[in-house]
């Protein structure tokens, strides 16, 4: 028998009919149904209205995604027109078609690394699967069976799926789904604020995390070591800004054992920090990528993973034998979505999305940053137009919440009462990663409710009892 309906909604209601049909994503299924859930129904710019008729400003880009914000016409016009003209066509055998061609070709125009063929799916968990396949593949095929295993980091947020989800480095994603699986390992997280030993400098901190890298690689044995893979910038984990000099020592000791480096690039990507991707911005120098999100601003479903043409040419030749490269979805270069990301992309050139965020970085961090001295706040961090701000119970000692209390989620529904987008992440954080066209005047109504959020969040903890 069904579970019965949220008392304070219509039977035939969205809100009753959500809660009786649907499994939210990366919720609490049982907060969700002793509160009902919020109905988004339009959006334009970088403000969204409910079914109530309140209007939110977006402080998320939706999960990390509407870089263009909402409502651009042009990509709804060049979505029509691809599906009048071709709405589907697969790239199995051999198959291609025009709008995927032409991203792929954009694409390996615009990264940062020499690279030879782009494979297309569908969102950032499958981009990062597809990655690990395609180094086991690789590690096959030129005969290193043995070299098999990634390295992530604690923190880190990879995707969801059997084998992204063990990238990830984050409790809930592994806690009940028997993850990470035994080829996935992890280092430390890059997080100097919560991370670092008592008086230990930045420099001191990347050099121990090199260490222990390279500690990790000569356990587990060099030569079953195929990768390592990093967001620049860590996004779910709690948007964690790496201390200078961290990725040259880590690419230091990959250099040393012959290790790719896979830089996730699903939230980093296309602009969000200050640069094209984050590997520029972050000193990364890649084996491979991955993209998504930003990729089309969220209109339709796609991501990309870009491969060196050394590693194309071992998948090439081997199909000589083998007659076929056994990876691919039904909607692999799916032409709509290639498309609207193909116009998506031109867009941010034409609008000047990128000089853009280029501008408003310093105002956007300049207003982050005036919440430390809040007698909530322990640490603030953030580049180009992302950001967190994280909430503690003692500034002085960064004694964290009890979690039970989940004063993150708190005042994230505050944010919500207020007519902010934000989302808490992990460690009692507020995350912050507005679609990239945000005006200045945007960026301080944005955290002017964040303000009345946090003002109501110090009256709740001030009322806790421990």
């Amino acid at each position: 028998m069904s579970d019965p309906l949220h008392n304070e909604f219509a039977p035939d209601s969205i809100e009753a009919r959500s809660l009786r049909y649907l499994i939210n994503p990366n919720s609490n299924l049982a907060d969700v149904k002793r509160r009902g859930p919020n109905v988004h129904v339009r959006a334009e710019g970088v403000y969204l209205w409910d079914n109530q008729g309140k209007q939110y400003i977006e402080g998320l880009a939706g999960l990390w995604c509407t870089a263009l914000g909402y409502g651009v016409k042009e990509l709804g016009e060049v979505a029509k027109q691809q599906i009048e003209k071709l709405a589907y066509s697969q790239l199995f055998t051999g198959i291609t078609n025009e709008p995927s061609v032409q991203l792929a070709e954009m694409l390996l125009n615009m990264v940062p690394i020499d690279a030879g063929r782009v494979f297309f799916g569908l969102s950032g968990s499958d981009a990062n699967d597809t990655q690990v396949k395609l180094q086991w593949h690789y590690s096959n095929l030129i005969g290193r069976p043995e070299r098999k295993k990634i390295i992530s980091r604690w923190n880190a947020y990879h995707g969801v799926t059997v084998v992204s989800g063990s990238l990830t480095g984050l409790p809930p994603f592994h806690k009940n789904f028997d993850l990470p699986i035994d080829r996935v390992k992890h280092t430390n997280s890059p997080f100097y604020y919560r991370e670092a030993n008592e008086g230990e400098t930045e420099d001191e901190f990347t050099t121990r995390l090199a260490n222990n890298l390279e500690d990790l690689i000569v356990e587990e044995g060099p030569e079953t070591v195929a990768a390592f893979i990093a967001e620049p910038i860590l996004g779910a984990g709690g948007v964690i800004v790496p201390p200078d000099g961290y990725y040259e020592k880590i690419q230091r000791v990959l250099t040393k054992y012959n290790i790719h480096f896979i830089s996730d690039e699903v939230i980093n990507g296309f602009g969000r920090t200050g640069n094209l991707f984050g590997c520029q911005t972050m000193g990364i120098d890649p084996t491979t990528m991955s993209v998504a999100k930003a990729l089309s601003s969220a209109y339709l479903p796609i991501s990309a993973v870009i491969i060196p043409e050394f590693m194309y040419d071992v998948f090439e030749k081997a199909t000589e034998e083998t007659k076929m490269f056994g990876h691919g979805f039904t909607y692999s270069g799916h032409p709509v979505a290639a498309a609207v990301a193909v116009r998506n992309l031109e867009l941010m050139e034409e609008k000047g999305v990128y000089d853009h965020v280029r501008d408003m970085t310093p105002i956007f961090q300049q207003r982050l940053r005036s919440f430390e001295d809040h007698p909530l706040v322990g640490n603030v961090r953030g580049e180009g137009l992302i950001g967190a701000i994280e909430l503690v119970k003692n500034k002085s000692t960064r004694e964290s919440f009890d979690a039970k209390h989940a004063v993150g989620v708190h005042c994230m529904d505050r944010c919500r009462s207020h007519g902010l987008i934000s989302r808490a992440v992990a460690g009692d954080s507020l995350a912050f990663c507005p679609p990239l066209i945000i005006t200045a005047d945007q960026i301080d109504e944005m955290f002017s409710k964040f303000e009345k959020a946090l003002d109501d969040t110090l009256t709740y903890v001030s009322a806790i009892d421990d």
